[in-house]
């Protein structure tokens, strides 16, 4: 049996508060709305209760917000991509920004088992003065547990149209491109972290971004393997290569603290699951 799941979630700002209405079908859901932050920023868990998905299995979520608000979301746990008999496991993310809007987009990493069959699709769309802080962090199979992943294939598509795009297809099988100093070198993590505006960044407030991540990269286990720059105007993102999700992970959330307060003078406020 497969699933087919999809979840609506809006967030608006009413009375001084950012507040998030959200919708469903199949087992995709959102938690209890938090607010450790103060009513300016609401907190929301994503849940997919199976807990992976398998070969023909699709995962939708559309994401909206206006109004100034300013919304983050993060998950419980990994994104687990099992063995597929032959279709793909699609997980689709739309993000939409309107009216000043601000979203954190903060999920656990994809996890790829040996064969799986998986696409990760995630599409932003920015309306000039909304902006957007967010992350994507990918496994390939499970390297504690002695699963190295040897055959199958993953597929991944990160856009804001007509400004950044990233797409690529790593096969398990692709010795040149899993082993070489020009492909992954080895490593078993790869991990982007990215901030998207709808409208040019400043000159100023760009390079001090870049300068500050590059201070937490030196004084890093990872600096050798990471790199941070500005393929336009208004996409800055970092990217790094390691061997488990761990470091990478801590690296991420490390350079999101302070470029949360370089751009929005916002504390780096970690969500309460990340920590349990």
């Amino acid at each position: 049996m497969t699933w087919h799941a999809q979840l609506q979630l809006d967030y608006r700002y009413e009375s001084d508060r950012t507040v998030a209405r959200h919708s469903h079908t199949g087992p995709l859901r959102i938690l209890q709305s938090l607010y450790p932050e103060g009513d300016a920023v609401c907190h929301n868990v994503l849940v997919h209760p199976p807990g992976g998905l398998v070969g023909g299995d699709t995962l939708e979520l559309n994401i909206t917000a206006s109004g100034t608000a300013h919304g983050l979301v993060t998950t419980p746990g990994a994104t687990r991509f099992y063995r597929s008999a032959g279709e793909p496991a699609l997980q689709r993310t739309r993000i939409t920004l309107r009216d000043r809007a601000r979203l954190e987009w903060l999920p656990q990493e994809a996890l790829c088992y040996n064969q799986c069959l998986a696409e990760n699709h995630l599409r932003l769309e920015l309306e000039p003065g909304c902006e957007l802080l967010g992350w994507d962090m990918t496994a390939l199979g499970l390297p504690h547990a002695g699963l190295p992943f040897e055959q199958g294939s993953f597929l991944q598509h990160l856009e804001v149209p007509g400004i950044w795009l990233e797409r690529g297809r790593i096969a398990a099988d692709d010795h040149l491109l899993m082993q070489s100093a020009a492909g992954l070198a080895g490593q078993r993590c790869l991990a982007s972290l990215f901030f998207v505006t709808g409208s040019k960044l400043d000159r100023q407030r760009r390079e001090r971004a870049l300068d500050l991540a590059r201070e937490v990269m030196d004084a890093h286990l990872l600096r050798d393997t990471a790199g941070v720059s500005c393929p336009n105007a208004q996409v800055m993102v970092l990217r790094v290569l390691a061997p488990v999700v761990e470091p990478a992970a801590d690296l991420l959330r490390r350079v999101w603290a302070v470029w949360r307060q370089h751009f929005w003078s916002l504390e780096a406020a970690q969500p309460r699951i990340w920590s349990t």
